[in-house]
């Protein structure tokens, strides 16, 4: 059974190769959530005025991949204590954010906000703020065709991706854990 999952990690580039490089997953799109504008263009997006975050939309085969898994990879692909910034990359656009699309789903990704927090907290890192909101609060919008699939199109294109550094506990790919 496919399903929708929406994740911000910063620049959606990098994210999104580390997303359809993963067993199950059966696309990837990117564009834009949580703003208050229609249809955003990039270029207004950059301004952080329509307070738009830049966002994977990942299809997903639930029988071969689960949610948690797709958790465990976004947790680990950026660094969620790091506020509306990743790297060099700053601005609302690169904020961390999880949009949800069901109950289950919102309920697994706060679980998996506390595992990861427990191992920051270990750790000496700070608090997470990633944002954990109801997709149907909001529109994905589709992103400008040269930002689909970027890295293919750029194989050296920048990816722009920091981390803590600190492992999520471990998690299987099967869909039943």
């Amino acid at each position: 059974m496919s399903e929708a999952a929406y994740f911000a990690t910063g620049c959606f580039w990098g994210a999104e190769r580390r997303f359809w490089q993963l067993d199950g997953v059966i696309q990837t799109s990117v564009g834009y959530m949580g703003g208050n504008k229609s249809d955003p263009t990039y270029k207004e997006v950059c301004t952080g005025t329509t307070n738009h975050a830049e966002v994977v939309e990942v299809i997903y085969d639930s029988s071969i991949v689960s949610y948690e898994k797709l958790l465990a990879e976004f947790w680990v692909m950026h660094d969620p204590t790091s506020l509306n910034q990743q790297g060099g990359d700053i601005g609302t656009q690169y904020r961390s954010a999880i949009f949800t699309s069901s109950n289950d789903q919102m309920d697994k990704a706060l679980a998996s906000k506390k595992i990861y927090q427990d191992e920051l907290s270990k750790n000496g890192m700070d608090k997470i703020v990633t944002e954990i909101t109801p997709a149907s609060n909001t529109i994905y919008w589709l992103a400008e065709e040269y930002h689909q699939k970027y890295l293919i199109k750029n194989p050296n294109g920048y990816d722009c991706h920091s981390s803590t550094g600190v492992a999520y506990p471990l998690v299987t790919s099967g869909a039943n854990e």
